[in-house]
């Protein structure tokens, strides 16, 4: 039966399950695909971050000018490590780890608030940007921001220990995910339009081409084959290539055209990072090892904002995983996927704080929109990104020529892949009665102050002063990241005000098949030790599944859906009936890698 180049609106690609297996050669393009997002967001980190330090000195052993490959090397290896555990021990969801916003807005209100020492040997409050500052500033502003970043694992592995993050995802409606998802969209908006201002055109290039290829030629499938030259041997498969790799092409495109403006030696200064050139180039192998850009220095400061990174990654993570989860069409992970989840992210942040680094680790709401706009979410294809992102921790002269993505490139990863997160959280609101009086004061309450205090405190940082500075530090965190006032204001009014459980959204729950057992269940080794007559003391007992989880019959939570009912994301009107349909529907779909075991 021949495999048609472009098939019409009625035959939709349906996503891939986590379990799935592609063959090797497409598992290593997707790994690409992860990759590249993943470096535009880490080179994002860095560059919003670097710019409110102090300066740095240059006989110090850290410096930016020399040893940004260093920085970008030790935060890949931390991510694809902490990423690793996260596909293995942890949701096992197809999501790979970055330093979120949620680690840099406190960073960037630590930094700001150090004192650095002055020409005339007293400390002042605000940064020192002038030249008369003294050099050592910037060792220790980096320094105090690693001392953060540990404390923010601890109070991420303390979320997954006590079970507080797995109790905290049970209770989140449709009425908590569609604002708090929907904020953490347009949080990034500032920053993307900061970076595609640099060269306009090339930024809308690589969205256009984005929405191009996952929209308008989704359908199209490559190559154009045969099902069978003889009966029993098939030739091969067709796959909707343009779709699978909608952020991946256009990327390279954008990248591409770049370079060859560049060849033409066009004036476009702006296109590439504002970086010195480096002065000694880093070196090819190095292993990342603790204390080596620097043993992180906790102090009072640094405690406050370490506080406020713990918890806001923490609550940042468990919306990646609501939004990866409904994006693949699988059930909400259970509490205890959610209490590994965050343990994983905590070992990755505490790594990254030991090796030096400026940022953490958590689930980050880029990849979960991947999954979403390319509907490819196996599992095998993000361990293989994970071990990528390990080989490149491995050398800091790779990892430093990432840095050299044109900026309107990174804007245009954000405007692409955070646009899905916004519409993502806009999808829960149908679940919901959308018309109660109840629901539309909740959900314009908590966006309208989510968007406001972030913008109240910007406006007038010195309108919070407790008296007590490690508070405010603390609060100021906090409360300029909008998730954070999104999500516990939503979380706090869905469950105090009263409501039917129709209005709210919250469907009655109802038995699964074995697929939510499958997809986020431990693997055979460890389902044994963490079995019922395993190790099932406290904390580890928020980290182990409940019988009804082990059997496969996990009860849907609140506001949870069927599986298919989340491929309605990004996929044509078509694909419900396709979506809600036997397995027998799916197997077609799943012809585009045979080779699965």
């Amino acid at each position: 039966m021949p495999g048609g180049c472009c098939q019409g609106p009625h035959a939709p690609p349906l996503p891939a399950a986590p379990t799935d297996r592609p063959p090797w050669a497409l598992s290593c393009a997707f790994a690409l695909q992860h990759v590249a997002v993943q470096a535009s967001l880490l080179c994002v980190f860095h560059l919003l971050l670097l710019p409110t330090f102090p300066p740095a000195d240059p006989d110090l052993l850290l410096d930016p000018s020399r040893d940004r490959g260093a920085l970008l090397a030790q935060s890949l290896f931390a991510c694809g490590a902490s990423s690793m555990l996260q596909t293995v021990l942890g949701t096992r969801l197809p999501l790979l780890h970055v330093p979120t916003f949620e680690f840099l807005i406190p960073a960037v209100v630590l930094s700001t608030r150090l004192p650095h020492p002055g020409s005339n040997g007293t400390d002042t409050p605000a940064p020192c940007t002038g030249p008369s500052c003294s050099t050592g500033g910037w060792d220790r502003t980096a320094r105090e921001v690693s001392g953060a970043v540990v404390v923010a694992g601890l109070v991420q592995l303390a979320l997954g220990l006590s079970g507080a993050g797995g109790w905290a995802a049970r209770h989140c409606g449709p009425l908590v995910l569609a604002p708090t998802l929907s904020i953490m969209g347009l949080s990034a908006y500032k920053p993307a339009a900061a970076f595609c201002s640099a060269s306009w055109s090339l930024a809308l290039l690589l969205v256009l081409l984005a929405v191009l290829c996952s929209q308008h030629l989704g359908s199209c499938r490559l190559p154009r084959c045969t099902e069978t030259r003889t009966p029993g041997f098939p030739v091969g498969t067709a796959i909707p290539a343009l779709r699978r790799f909608s952020v991946l092409l256009p990327f390279a495109i954008a990248w591409l055209v770049c370079g060859v403006l560049a060849q033409l030696h066009v004036p476009w200064a702006q296109l590439s990072p504002v970086l010195p050139n480096a002065t000694t180039p880093p070196p090819w192998l190095q292993l990342p090892y603790p204390g080596q850009l620097g043993w992180p220095q906790l102090s009072p400061l640094a405690l406050g904002a370490g506080l406020a990174m713990g918890l806001a990654a923490g609550l940042s993570s468990l919306g990646c995983y609501a939004q990866c989860g409904g994006a693949l069409g699988t059930a909400p992970p259970p509490p205890s996927a959610c209490s590994r989840g965050l343990c994983t992210e905590a070992l990755g942040s505490l790594l990254a704080g030991l090796l030096g680094g400026l940022g953490g680790s958590a689930a980050s709401i880029p990849h979960a929109s991947l999954a979403s706009l390319t509907q490819a979410g196996s599992r095998c294809p993000v361990q293989l990104a994970a071990l990528v992102c390990l080989l490149l921790g491995l050398s800091p002269r790779l990892a430093e020529l990432l840095t050299h993505i044109p900026l309107p490139i990174h804007g245009s990863v954000l405007c692409v892949t955070y646009a899905v997160a916004v519409g993502a959280g806009i999808s829960y609101f149908q679940r919901a009665d959308i018309d109660s009086g109840r629901n539309v004061f909740v959900v314009g309450f908590t966006m309208f102050m989510g968007l406001l205090v972030p913008r109240w405190l910007g406006a007038a940082p010195t309108a919070l002063a407790t008296g007590w500075e490690v508070l405010d530090v603390l609060l100021h965190s906090l409360l300029t990241v909008p998730v954070v006032i999104t999500g516990i204001l939503s979380f706090v009014l869905e469950n105090t005000v009263s409501g039917s459980p129709q209005e709210r959204g919250l469907l009655p729950p109802r038995v699964q098949g074995s697929e939510p057992a499958r997809v986020y269940g431990l693997p055979p080794a460890l389902q044994c030790p963490l079995g019922p007559t395993g190790l099932r003391v406290f904390p580890l007992c928020f980290l182990c599944p409940r019988p009804e989880e082990e059997e496969g019959g996990c009860a849907v939570e609140e506001g949870s859906i069927s599986p298919g009912e989340a491929t309605r994301l990004l996929v044509k009107a078509g694909a419900t009936a396709e979506a809600k349909a036997g397995g027998k529907d799916r197997e077609p779909e799943r012809c585009w890698w045979p080779d699965a075991v």
